[in-house]
């Protein structure tokens, strides 16, 4: 019995070990997923932020499949999806977007230079519309179905390889 009372320290020392490689190796998935996905879009009526371009308004999010993009003027993410949001307008998805705690001049600038596929931009100078959405920050864009819930969220800025992936949950949303 005193032999094994010897190692017993060892052996816990081996355990917590290999634990904490464990953790170390593959840690857990920190992404914040949106409780909202399955559910309708959230009452908004976000105003316009550019002139001749509408704002965004729950309502209209109904009638037929589109994207919600979630950006930001300032965000280096949104800048590297923009030619795949340009992709996907010129495939014929109806792009609407919300602007986090941005200015009409930065936006204007923005899309000068990286294009514009929005039908829609809705001010949210608070974040008051992407908390309700769910979304932990920018770039974010949500499948909006027919009906006006929420069928996909996707996290992060779209790359190329994830254009098919949203045009096929886009076809699902019919």
């Amino acid at each position: 019995m005193r032999r094994v009372l010897i190692w017993a320290p060892l052996a816990f020392f081996a355990l917590v070990f290999a634990l904490v490689a464990s953790g170390l190796i593959k840690p857990g998935d920190r992404t914040v997923h949106s409780a909202m996905v399955g559910k309708p879009v959230p009452t908004m009526a976000l105003p316009a932020l550019l002139p001749g371009k509408p704002g965004v308004a729950t309502a209209e999010l109904k009638g037929q499949p589109r994207l919600l993009n979630v950006f930001a003027s300032w965000c280096i993410p949104c800048i590297a999806e923009a030619p795949q949001l340009m992709k996907l307008k010129q495939a014929g998805v109806e792009i609407d977007a919300i602007a986090v705690r941005d200015t009409t001049e930065a936006v204007q600038a923005f899309l000068a230079r990286h294009g514009d596929p929005y039908m829609r931009i809705g001010d949210d100078k608070a974040s008051r519309a992407q908390l309700a959405l769910g979304s932990s920050g920018v770039p974010e864009t949500f499948v909006i179905d027919a009906a006006g819930r929420i069928a996909y969220q996707h996290i992060g800025d779209i790359r190329e390889d994830d254009v098919p992936l949203l045009l096929a949950q886009l076809e699902k949303a019919k």
